[in-house]
Order: C-alpha cells, then structure tokens, then sequence
C-alpha cells in the first residue's frame, strides 16, 4: 500500500489549492478527483457562469449603443455563446492540467501524485480509489475532504435538465428559450435572470418568496438591481409561493399562491430550479470507521479541522461560505496548519465578494442589515456614481459606493458595498483595512488614479471626516452622510 504525507479527495480550486500548498511543504501528496480537474467551480460554476455573465453583458451593452444611433443590433447565436463559453471552460482546464503535467518534470516529480477515480474514507487512514482499471488503496498521514457541492434537488419538481434544469443543465439548451421561469431570488438566480434577460431573447420571470429579491442585501442596493431587471423584461413574482411545477405539452406550467392568498397559473418553455447546494458527502466515508460529525449544510469544523483530528475538510463540503476564493483560502489553510503553523487564524469578516448583476455589486466586511442584527451602531456615507468623474466619463453613472464604520470616534471600518462598473476593483484596499482592524485614516490622503472608480471612496472617506470635496448637504440627492444608533437614523452636520 502507497504511503502519502497527505490525501486530498477533489481537484476542485479548494483541493487544487490544497495540493499546490503541500508541495511548498515537500509533502508527498496525493490529488485524487472523479470527473473533472478544477471541478464544478470551472465547468459549470463561477467560471462558466461569469463567461456567460461577460457576454451578455457585452450583448446588452451593443444593443443599447446601437439602439443610441438608431442601428439594430445583430441577433446573439446561442450555439457561438455557448462554444465560447466552452472554450473558456477548456482553457481553464488546460492551464490545470498542463501545470500538473509539468510538475511532474520539474523538483516536484516525485511529492504529487494524480489519480482520477472516486474515493472513499475506509478508515481515518486508509482511502480506497475506483478507478478505471480496478480498486486502489492508500494510506495517508492526514486527510483533505474537498469533494465540493451540487445543485439542491426538489423532489416535488421534475427536474431532468432538459426542460425543467439547474445550472448543470444549461449546457443541454440548444437556443434561447423564449420565455423561461426562474425559481430561487438568491445570487445565483438572480444572476441568471441577469445573464438571459441580457441577452434580449428570453422573457423571464423570477419567484421571490418575499417582497424583494437578494433579501440579505440592504434595500438601497437591491432597488437599482430590481430596476433594472424590470427595464431589461423580467417579471418579478414577490411575495408568491411555488405551489406546483410540471411538463405539460412540452413546456413547463406552474403555480403560484400570493400572500393574499390569490392562485395563478402560468406557461413558459423552460424551468431553471436555482436553490442553492448542497455538500458531496454520500459515499466518502465509512461511518463506523470514520464518524465525522455533520449537519444539515456541510461538515462542521474548526478552523478546517473535524472532529476526527488526522482529518480536514475545506470548500463546499463544509458549513462554511460557499466560494471558490473561500475554498482555496481554506484549502491553503488546512495545509499550513498541518504542517506547519498558520501566520493567522482563519477570519471570513474581510472577504470580498462580487454579484455579477446589471449593474455587479461587489462587497466587504458587513451591510446595514447584518451591522443592526448584531446590534452595532454606526456611521454610514453613501456617494452617487454621477459624483466620480470615471463613471461620467464611461457615461454610465448608475450606482453608488456605501462605507459603514464605527459609530465612535475611531470610526474602523465594518464593511463596504459598491454598485456599478468597476465595482469589483474599487474594494480591495478596504477590504485589507478591515483585516488588519484599521480605521479611515489611510484612505483619506491617499493619492489615487485619476480618473477612478476608487477616488469615490477616498470621498465617502473625507465626507466621515468632515473634509469632503463634495458637500452632502448641497447635493443631497447624492450624497448622504449619517449615523444609526438604536434604531435611530440621524444626519451628521459638520461645522
């Protein structure tokens, strides 16, 4: 039986991570994955999607120019979107695959081992592999589970990834379809509603169990999302509940119940069934050997580690953030506490996220709803996109930048959101400010690059510090600067 330092069940961007930080430790390493190198975060989760996202955003955005000089625009080819879509997927892929190939030729030959097949946990040792060519054990040190996450199934609904799917499915599509419903208001279906009503094809309709979608984003940022859906075609079902989703004659009918109790049918031709994901945990281990406790979202660990302390588990297996720069921090976290010790304890507070929407939102740290559930006070400045001299020049000046801080005289920072272009690029800095517990001061005088979507926040910055070039009491409608406390809103004045 092959001895290893460590096992790492999935090749997903966590298990990848994972395997490329052991070899940093010269560990003997095994890299054992059953489909597809990179996993579902390449082939039918962020990669795919966002290439999806880029080019319907690009589609719209030709429509809407053209539409400017009264010239039509050419009709999207589903068939050339989803090959270039495949492409990038292929080359992701290839760049994964081309680097292990490599390594086994450089310094690195003789520590990683891959071995394609599905694996099991027989032991807290010993993991059997079903490969194409028969059944192989081997004994590892320690253990990674990364075995990642798929699409939650309803059981009430047909789903056969043909005509009613989840995101697996799309790449069973042959065309737009002309109408189609989407169940599940969280980021995922939201983006999608983005990604095929951007397309100008497909009539969709979102169901939202409650009055807006995106219910864990505060009301400011999901208004311009709303928005804009709404312009773009979408049909928003608020406040409805799925009572019943079927093929009939081909197509899908469903049913809604409103809150005032009102029923309605409707038809489309597609269903795609967005409710989140649930962890890749059935068959990984032997119970009795290897008792790792779970709950119903993942396995529970402390800071990687299971209750079974030669084990670890990173990704979308556990209860944690699902996120593929989640996954990989994790997955380069376990390895380091393993063998090594951690710089840091493992902190989500400062992560940064991005919701490729219309416009894409991207976030740090904490929102006034989450600041308010856990009873903080604070200091809040808000700047309209039309007050960045980029966002004119682009001639796109829908969104806003929103800073929240303390409500005390340190004024560190809780959390940033920004809505519209270049929003992912304007919260890095921010979001290192948070990690290193830092307050404002470091934004406020320094220089940025003119013109930039980031000299915005260097404005909400000077705003918090009575300083601002743009004053919010003059030009109110785009410029907010107040504080909550106790429930309280209350306009900060500067003498």
């Amino acid at each position: 039986m092959e001895r290893y330092d460590l096992a790492i069940i999935g090749g997903g961007p966590s298990g990848y991570a994972a395997a490329m930080r052991a070899m940093d430790f010269k560990k003997k390493t095994i890299l054992i994955e059953k489909k597809v190198l990179g996993g579902a975060g390449i082939t039918n989760g962020a990669l795919s999607s966002k290439t999806w996202w880029e080019i319907s955003r690009e589609a719209s955005m030709l429509r809407k120019n053209l539409k400017r000089y009264g010239l039509d625009a050419p009709e999207p080819n589903f068939k050339r979107v989803r090959d270039e879509v495949r492409a990038a997927v292929s080359e992701r892929i290839g760049l994964l695959t081309d680097h292990m190939d490599k390594l086994s030729e450089s310094d690195y030959a003789n520590l990683l081992t891959f071995q394609r097949g599905a694996a099991k946990l027989i032991d807290k040792n010993v993991v059997s592999i079903e490969t194409n060519n028969g059944t192989v054990e081997v004994w590892a040190d320690h253990v990674i589970l990364a075995a990642g996450s798929r699409p939650r199934m309803l059981p009430e609904i047909p789903i056969d990834e043909k005509i009613i799917f989840t995101s697996d499915g799309i790449e069973s599509l042959d065309d737009f379809p002309k109408s189609m419903v989407i169940l599940g208001a969280g980021v995922i279906g939201c983006e999608f509603a983005t990604i095929f009503s951007g397309f100008g094809k497909t009539k969709v309709h979102l169901i939202d169990k409650g009055d807006r979608i995106l219910p864990f984003e505060d009301k400011d940022v999901v208004r311009v999302i709303e928005k804009n859906m709404e312009q773009n075609g979408v049909l928003i079902h608020r406040n409805s509940r799925l009572i019943d989703m079927k093929v009939h004659d081909g197509q899908v009918r469903y049913e809604l119940e409103y809150d005032d109790g009102r029923k309605e049918f409707f038809d489309v031709e597609k269903a795609l069934i967005s409710v989140g994901r649930v962890p890749n945990m059935e068959n990984l281990w032997n119970a009795d050997n290897v008792p790792i406790e779970v709950n119903n979202r993942g396995i529970e660990d402390r800071e990687t580690q299971t209750s079974i302390d030669n084990i670890y588990a990173v990704g979308d297996i556990t209860a944690d953030i699902a996120l593929v720069n989640v996954g990989e921090l994790e997955g380069r976290h376990a390895v380091e506490k393993i063998f090594g010790e951690p710089l840091r304890k493992l902190v989500y507070e400062n992560i940064s996220t991005i919701m490729f929407l219309k416009p894409e939102v991207a976030g740090v740290g904490l929102n006034e709803i989450q600041a308010q559930s856990k009873g903080i006070d604070y200091k809040v400045v808000t700047l309209d996109y039309s007050c960045i001299v980029r966002a004119v020049a682009k001639r796109n000046t829908q969104g806003f930048i929103k800073l929240l801080v303390t409500g005390d005289g340190n004024m560190r920072i809780l959390g940033m959101r920004v809505v519209g272009n270049h929003a992912s690029s304007a919260i890095q800095a921010v979001a290192l400010l948070i990690s290193m517990d830092k307050g404002i001061e470091e934004l406020a005088e320094c220089v940025h690059p003119h013109p930039s979507i980031t000299e915005g926040i260097q404005e909400c910055v000077r705003m918090l510090l009575g300083k601002s070039l743009l004053k919010p009491s003059a030009l109110t409608g785009q410029l907010t600067c107040r504080e909550y406390h106790s429930g309280v809103y209350e306009d900060i004045h500067f003498q």
